[in-house]
């Protein structure tokens, strides 16, 4: 099978995954109890503005000719009138889904450089002072959840040494980039703007390493277990006995088959921190995706509740083609299965 068929058959299963989903969330943020008619205006709202409201959004309708109108309206580029911003659902991703993604790039690269250089280490020296070490970490980075280190990081660098900013994207009296992409980082290389791209980057790295931090100890130790493994496999044990240099083994023969659960995992957790942010967001008044997903579910805002979950299941399909396309890469056994030799 070529990789143009390969992807081709990936974005057609894609496709009915998306529908799946759409009907599935679709149908349960309507059975939920409460009127998001009545939520929206208020309880003073009069039953007659109320009534209209339903109208104008087809809750007076059957839910199959509900989501016939949803649908029609998504495929056309709209996912309907949220309650929460009164704006157009598209509207509100496009505004802050790109803050949350740069924010989970960010803590992606933490992550993957901390997790495999801790793992390599840990699994190079095991059963010594460095391995006990990492396994110590490894347990406090799982067990304390990623807002406790957004809180202890804003009080330390923050508040008391005054490195980094607490809040926010970026400085009120730094001048915002041409928006491009959404993510200030990139528009600011991208326009030239290095005071931004500075002024940015320092705002990102307290919350992006707090998001990190929570899936590097996990990760950190199933590289270690994968090397530890892969340490005693024949190949390995056979280039050592030819006096192949240790660095050569490592770099060349043992990592790359070590990293490849580690990478599966971290795919799953980058693409879960984009809807899982939200208390690290608020902590740092960061304007993202995530919490604005959860404000939109607090308000029973039914157009905003599918269109986030919506966008959630894609970033989770891309990622996942993404990760599988770079084990493909790692083990050229998994191509071949996949061409069927």
């Amino acid at each position: 099978m070529s990789w143009v068929k390969y992807l081709l058959k990936r974005a057609l299963s894609l496709a009915f995954v998306l529908l799946g989903l759409s009907i599935l969330i679709f149908v349960i943020s309507r059975v939920l109890p409460g009127d998001p008619a009545r939520l929206a205006l208020g309880p003073r709202a009069s039953e007659e503005a109320v009534e209209a409201l339903r109208k104008q959004l087809h809750l007076d309708q059957p839910y199959l000719v509900q989501y016939f109108y949803w649908l029609k309206d998504a495929l056309s580029g709209s996912l309907g009138q949220s309650l929460y911003t009164f704006r157009d659902v598209s509207q509100d991703i496009r505004e802050f889904y790109p803050a949350t993604l740069e924010l989970v790039l960010y803590a992606a690269i933490f992550n993957a450089i901390g997790a495999i250089t801790l793992g390599v280490l840990a699994g190079r020296h095991a059963g010594k002072l460095l391995d006990h070490i990492t396994r110590i970490f490894s347990y406090v980075s799982v067990a304390v959840p990623s807002f406790i280190f957004a809180i202890l990081f804003q009080l330390i660098f923050s508040y008391y040494l005054n490195i980094f900013p607490a809040y926010g994207r970026l400085s009120n009296n730094i001048a915002p980039p041409h928006t491009i992409t959404g993510l200030i980082t990139i528009d600011s290389l991208l326009t030239g703007n290095f005071p931004a791209f500075i002024d940015a980057l320092k705002h990102l790295l307290l919350p992006s390493i707090s998001l990190a931090l929570g899936m590097m100890g996990q990760e950190a130790r199933i590289t270690r277990s994968s090397i530890v493994d892969n340490s005693t496999k024949d190949f390995i044990i056979n280039m050592e006995s030819h006096g192949v240099s240790e660095r050569k083994i490592m770099f060349k023969y043992l990592l790359k088959p070590s990293i490849i659960p580690t990478v599966s995992v971290m795919g799953l957790d980058v693409a879960g921190t984009i809807a899982n942010a939200f208390l690290v967001e608020t902590i740092f008044n960061w304007p993202g995706f995530s919490r604005y997903g959860v404000n939109v579910m607090l308000r029973k805002d039914l157009n905003g509740i599918v269109g986030v979950v919506m966008v959630v299941g894609i970033t989770f399909a891309v990622i996942n083609l993404l990760v599988d396309l770079f084990v493909a890469y790692l083990d050229p056994r998994i191509r071949y299965s996949e061409e069927g030799r």
